[in-house]
């Protein structure tokens, strides 16, 4: 596929989704799924792709992708390689709080039989962390980045910077108030920590933000040095619809934000409604809205 870029963004519709899919949508037990379970789940995954290949007319110059994890979306990642849907598989192990590779020395193996156009992590840090947590992850993330350097996948890194106690009671308590004033610089400065580390991103997917200064200042970073190349997109945090409309706005009219990566805001009430009423034709036609609705809105921004 081309790189992403202002004139072709990449849209990703993300379901990668495991722990919490589990958990929150299916209300299953990660650790004791029965054969059921996991037809639902993967049933589920299924219908959500189908809904994204039922916008594809409407994505004008976007270009159409899915993130989705192997257990139960290996369906979904050969159907995305013969569509010709970009792809991004996960490799980071879920619910961690410090990166882990799920499937550890056979990452390799693993990556391979997906045949990604991208490879993603999520890993959550923060400057004020204990610093041998974020060593460790550091670590860790330069390995894999070398290697995904030496045989030539781009690094989709989700960098989610979570706010500290102290960090919010700055914020007087407000999650918002953190977004707009503090995370920006956390961001950045997370960037420049990994980038010290040999960390390298083709993509950084960040979480919205609310002012075009915020996201000037995050692609500054991302571009920093010898990366002129790199670029960022927008990931959901499963925001309201009104939100998310902001954060895409402010991406999109800035030079380096080159798409987004939106998952539970597209599909979770579909998914959830599906499980009452088992019409699969409503949920496609849910998820197809949804997802078009987010394409139109950043491409009319941008």
């Amino acid at each position: 596929m081309d790189t992403p870029s202002t004139q072709h963004p990449l849209m990703i519709l993300a379901m990668d989704h495991r722990d919490s899919f589990e958990k929150k949508v299916f209300h299953a037990d990660p650790q004791a799924l029965d054969d059921n379970q996991l037809t639902a789940m993967r049933q589920a995954k299924s219908l959500v792709y189908h809904g994204l290949l039922a916008a594809r007319g409407d994505l004008g110059d976007g270009t159409p992708g899915v993130l989705v994890d192997e257990l139960l979306g290996s369906d979904v990642q050969r159907a995305a390689r013969a569509d010709g849907v970009a792809l991004a598989v996960p490799v980071e192990k879920s619910g961690q709080q410090i990166f882990e590779l799920e499937f550890g020395d056979e990452t390799a193996a693993h990556v391979q039989s997906a045949a990604p156009d991208f490879v993603k992590v999520l890993v959550r840090m923060n400057p004020d962390d204990p610093q041998a947590d974020r060593d460790l992850q550091l670590e860790r993330l330069a390995k894999l980045s070398t290697w995904l350097h030496e045989v030539r996948i781009p690094f989709l890194y989700e960098l989610l910077v979570p706010a500290t106690e102290d960090q919010l009671a700055k914020a007087g308590g407000s999650q918002d108030v953190y977004d707009r004033d503090i995370r920006p610089g956390l961001v950045t400065a997370v960037m420049a920590a990994h980038h010290r580390a040999g960390v390298e991103p083709a993509l950084w997917k960040i979480e919205g933000l609310e002012t075009a200064e915020a996201a000037h200042a995050v692609v500054a970073e991302a571009r920093a040095g010898h990366r002129r190349d790199v670029g960022c997109i927008v990931l959901g945090r499963d925001a309201p619809r009104d939100r998310l409309d902001h954060w895409l706005t402010v991406a999109a009219g800035v030079e380096g934000f080159v798409g987004f990566a939106i998952g539970r805001s597209i599909w979770e009430d579909a998914i959830e409604a599906h499980e009452q009423d088992h019409d699969d034709a409503r949920a496609i036609e849910t998820v197809r809205a949804n997802y078009t609705h987010f394409a139109q809105t950043y491409l009319s921004a941008r």
